[in-house]
């Protein structure tokens, strides 16, 4: 794609703060797609569990809005059980 239609089609994606933050989808692939490309699917849902505990750990409270940071939890939650499917029968 051109620069031009890459604009447009930025200019189209509606971001959100927990779906879909800005500033991880700011080059041509989302950094948690990224990150699974470069761990592969099973060792991805390691990465996804730590930030689950990150987000319901002591950050909960003490940094951002807790509300935010359970909806990360979240996130990070389904985006783990989704690799779990993708992976069962495979690696474990």
């Amino acid at each position: 794609l051109t620069p031009e239609v890459n604009a447009v089609i930025e200019d189209m994606i509606e971001f959100d703060e927990i779906d879909r933050p800005e500033h991880y989808n700011s080059g041509n692939i989302e950094t948690i797609d990224y990150i699974i490309d470069v761990l592969g699917p099973y060792d991805a849902i390691h990465y996804c569990h730590g930030n689950v505990l990150k987000y319901l750990g002591t950050r909960t409270w003490t940094k951002g809005d807790p509300i935010s940071n359970v909806g990360k939890a979240i996130w990070y939650l389904k985006k783990m059980k989704e690799l779990m499917k993708q992976t069962e029968g495979t690696n474990w």
